[in-house]
């Protein structure tokens, strides 16, 4: 595979990001591989699967490639898009996913990480979701994630001022399970993976799915589901949409007007 490499040992699969020259960013190659690896994973019986960077990462991931986003007038995270496909394959899958995180984790990457049934990070990892900065709408089923982990006045905070979320606070509000020193994440992340591989699969697959299918157990109207999609569709045919796009692309601050 060109943009990760994977390993299996001891009924324990590893996802590692190696896209370096992009900083890891999500692209549709990369979540296709993703996705690949995992139903590969599934078909060995793997009963634990770890995601993480290089070790010593500065940046575990950048998020979605802005370069991939649609022009203005389309959604920009629709149901069958890449990232939302994958965040769903990792939802559903039957055995837990622990994120490994060392460095800075942005925008879709973080959601990703929130997706992850589990996350142990390093005092080196921060969280920022940066969808106002570009100008974007986030999907709701995105929003739910972060809801779900922690809770809505912290969500609101991460959407509204998109800034980083360091280390510590982190696992204060959720984001981690664990904080370990850097030299100690490989040892504790593997260690908790065995512990977990250890026990019954059946039983913690049907856990996995009544957390799930418990954890988005919010139903709407159609007449809500509708005025959501509405909402979301002013943001997405903005001019700050297509703004915010090219100020990332030409490296420069946006200039939104709120139209």
């Amino acid at each position: 595979m060109a943009f990760i490499l994977t390993d299996y040992a001891e009924l324990i699969g590893t996802i590692t990001f190696n896209h370096p020259e992009k900083r890891n960013a999500l692209s549709s190659a990369m979540l296709e591989e993703i996705d690949a690896a995992l139903d590969d994973f599934q078909e060995r019986k793997a009963r634990v699967i770890v995601v993480r960077a290089p070790r010593g990462a500065t940046v575990w991931s950048s998020g979605f490639n802005v370069n991939e986003l649609p022009e203005p007038g389309k959604d920009p995270l629709a149901y069958y898009d890449p990232l939302e496909s994958t965040l769903r394959h990792i939802q559903k899958f039957p055995t837990p996913v622990i994120a490994l995180i060392e460095g800075s984790v942005w925008g879709g990457a973080c959601d990703l990480s929130f997706t992850c049934d589990l996350a142990i990070g390093a005092p080196s990892v921060s969280f920022a979701m940066t969808p106002a900065k570009l100008g974007l709408p986030y999907s709701s089923t995105g929003i739910l994630h972060f809801i779900n982990i922690v809770g809505a006045r912290h969500a609101r905070e991460m959407f509204f001022t998109a800034q980083p979320i360091a280390a510590e606070h982190a696992l204060e509000i959720g984001i981690l399970n664990a904080l370990v020193p850097s030299d100690q994440l490989d040892a504790y992340t593997y260690n908790l993976a065995s512990q977990i591989a250890a026990n019954s699969p059946l039983s913690i697959s049907v856990m996995k799915e009544q957390m799930r299918i418990l954890s988005e157990s919010h139903p709407l109207s159609p007449e809500t589901f509708e005025r959501i999609q509405g909402l979301r569709r002013r943001v997405y045919t903005s001019d700050d949409y297509h703004e915010g796009k090219q100020a990332f692309l030409e490296k420069r601050k946006p200039a939104f007007k709120g139209k």
